[in-house]
């Protein structure tokens, strides 16, 4: 059975998956990069980087996945849908290779990358967006990329399986929050903790 998972989505202390004023020149605000630098020193990311913890996590994201879906704000930044020349932000092989789904009131026609990355444009409902992914998946299974507010309309839906959360040992104050209105939403899973060197806390969450 194909699976909605979620993987390596960074989180602050306070709940923050991005910061505020994200822009073109800021694509997680007044975060920057903070939020990402466990993943960047890996030695998934890059060769001489760390192993242990934080390094078999950031491996789990690529295996098993057939499609993506990404909100309108991981695709681009504030106002994209006015630039038909904008193409994403992974230059011309996007690190996806396989259809991916972005979730948008601007639709557009669809656009193939190299790599095997075609972006799809989609206004649906997290169900809706749900089942075109999987039929494009081909019984693999399926990824939330994010941001915040795309994972949290999926899970007030039922419809995650997995999910992999990084807690990073930063306090945000601002910006778009994951868990807002998910109250006992822990009741649907099994959780488990573990914590890494770099002071990043993992949380898994798997459907019970």
């Amino acid at each position: 059975m194909s699976l909605a998972r979620v993987h390596n989505f960074s989180v602050s202390l306070d709940g923050f998956g991005t910061g505020e004023g994200t822009s073109r020149d800021a694509y997680f605000g007044h975060a920057g990069e903070r939020l990402h630098e466990w993943m960047f020193a890996t030695r998934w990311w890059e060769e001489g980087g760390s192993g242990g913890v934080d390094d078999a996590f950031v491996r789990q994201h690529d295996p098993g996945i057939g499609a993506e879906i990404m909100g309108a704000g991981k695709f681009g930044f504030p106002g994209w849908h006015e630039d038909s020349d904008w193409r994403g932000a992974w230059g011309p092989n996007p690190p996806f290779h396989s259809p991916v789904f972005v979730l948008t009131h601007h639709v557009r026609p669809p656009i193939e990358m190299e790599g095997g990355t075609v972006f799809h444009f989609l206004d649906a409902s997290p169900a809706e967006a749900l089942a075109a992914a999987k039929e494009a998946a081909g019984g693999l299974d399926v990824r939330i990329g994010g941001g915040a507010t795309v994972i949290r309309d999926f899970l007030t839906a039922g419809l995650i399986d997995y999910m992999h959360v990084a807690v990073v040992p930063i306090v945000l104050g601002r910006g778009v929050r994951l868990w807002d209105g998910l109250e006992a939403v822990e009741r649907d899973y099994k959780v488990e903790a573990t914590s890494s060197p770099s002071n990043t806390t993992h949380l898994t969450f798997t459907r019970a």
